[in-house]
């Protein structure tokens, strides 16, 4: 009975609406945090980021899961893309700095860079804390222009889609600057 009323509970997260609480044409907060890249620690600030060029935000649940494992690969497998695109990537979720240098090297290939929210300071001012376990972060990916404007947002728990989706917004985005 116990596994019926928790299989119900975990259905019911997942059909769950989407939503991402920033809107398209919102300024992202900014924000500056501990971040790594193949295993070197520094200080990663998003207004540093764009002043070089469009950021693809994605906030993830925790390292080393499996499906946050996938994204990562996902992401590093496409940077050449992004790059093509002016574009960087950062993930972000709470887990600690030392695991994100470790899961920078192994799952993200060291071809971008993870940061570190513990206290959930960044997660919160983009709406991106799970709702049903408010100790992760929710899987949403923002795609943000140099002028720190939303341009894209995606929410979903599927790993799959993320990198797709972000994408195809910023190829969109890049087509109305030509």
């Amino acid at each position: 009975m116990i596994r019926l009323v928790a299989w119900t509970l975990v259905c019911l997260t997942l059909s769950w609406p989407a939503r991402a609480a920033l809107d398209i044409g919102e300024r992202a907060p900014d924000f500056t945090t501990p971040a790594a890249m193949g295993g070197t620690v520094f200080k990663y600030s998003l207004a540093d980021a764009l002043s070089k060029g469009p950021v693809i935000l994605y906030f993830f649940p925790a390292a080393y899961s499996e499906g946050c494992s996938v994204e990562a690969h996902y992401f590093a497998e496409s940077m050449p893309q992004f790059e093509a695109l002016g574009a960087t990537v950062i993930g972000v979720s709470g887990d600690d700095i030392d695991t994100l240098s470790k899961f920078s090297v192994q799952a993200c290939q060291s071809r971008f860079p993870v940061a570190s929210d513990e206290k959930q300071s960044v997660m919160k001012s983009f709406d991106a804390v799970l709702k049903t376990r408010p100790e992760y972060a929710n899987r949403i990916s923002y795609v943000i222009a140099p002028s720190g404007a939303i341009v894209f947002s995606y929410m979903s728990l599927n790993p799959t889609k993320h990198v797709e989706k972000t994408l195809g917004a910023l190829r969109g985005w890049s087509e109305t600057k030509k």
